[in-house]
Formats: structure tokens, sequence, C-alpha cells
């Protein structure tokens, strides 16, 4: 499976790894299913390391700022060997510890291999339209708390079953 995040900047497309992550591909793709990613701002971007989404675009006190599973709260994580923050493009699961995921998830600029064995690989970008949209993601300007200057949001995703498919 593969969906495309189709941001203010570009398109993203994201191949699952629904076999190896079956929660966490279940509730990424359920949750791009239902629109919750629509308009989802990225919140927080570091040069060099990565760039963060996924929250709600309009958080309430039953959808927080933080966001929340399919599930309503948090969830357990995938942790696999096999699956490492070892490239550009690797898509993961943000958490605040064990066993917190939720809806939001980042995706590497570099490898980043302290985050093995904490945060659950669920994906990866694929296609080069990706990567350039990837660079220009991470050339926007930042604040000092790692947030762009210029809105970036996911417009809105779309999903397909074949993760070669146009």
């Amino acid at each position: 499976m593969s969906v495309t995040l189709h941001t203010t900047q570009g398109d993203l497309k994201i191949e699952i790894f629904c076999e190896s992550v079956p929660k966490s591909a279940e509730n990424f793709l359920a949750l791009c299913a239902s629109s919750y990613y629509d308009q989802s701002p990225f919140h927080r971007l570091i040069p060099g390391f990565m760039v963060q989404t996924g929250g709600p675009a309009n958080p309430t006190p039953d959808n927080p700022k933080g966001g929340r599973s399919i599930w309503g709260g948090t969830f357990e994580d995938e942790i696999r060997p096999a699956l490492k923050h070892n490239a550009r493009g690797v898509v993961s699961m943000a958490n605040k510890g064990p066993a917190t995921n939720g809806s939001q998830f980042f995706i590497l600029f570099d490898k980043a291999p302290h985050l093995d064995g904490l945060n659950t690989v669920f994906g990866k970008l694929i296609g080069d339209d990706s990567l350039v949209t990837l660079a220009k993601i991470e050339a926007l300007e930042v604040d000092k708390k790692s947030r762009p200057k210029e809105k970036v949001l996911i417009e809105k995703v779309t999903i397909h079953a074949n993760p070669l498919a146009g």
C-alpha cells in the first residue's frame, strides 16, 4: 500500500510497510481514509534531522493538539530490527516514550540511528518527486522553536492500493 500526501509544498508519496507493522499501518491508513490528516500542519522542522506532522488541523478536547489514534488513545510500538532510521525519507511514528503512538509522524531528512528501538518505522518516501518536495520542505526557514515560518499543510491524502501506482 502507498499514500500520497498532497502538501502545500508538493506531493510526498509514502510506501507503507503493512506486513511488518500492521497496527501502525492500520492506524495511519485509517486516519488517511477518514480525512484526519487533511489540513494537518507540519509543525516541527529541524533541517538535517526531520519534519513532523499528523496533529489535527483544529484541536478539540476530544482530539487534542498531540493527536490520537483510531482507537481513541495511544497504542504500543512495533519496533522491528529490520526497519531502521537509516536513510533520508524514512517515515516513523512520533511518540512521547514507549507505547504512546497516536496520529503524529515524522519524515527523516537524514539517517537517525539514535531513534532505532524508540520509534516505529512504518514507511518510506518513494519517487524522485517526493524527494524534491522533501528538499523544499527542509529548505524552509524556521523560528527559534523549530516551527516553519511559512505555513506548510497536508492538504489532502490519496490512498493507492499498489505502491507503484500513479
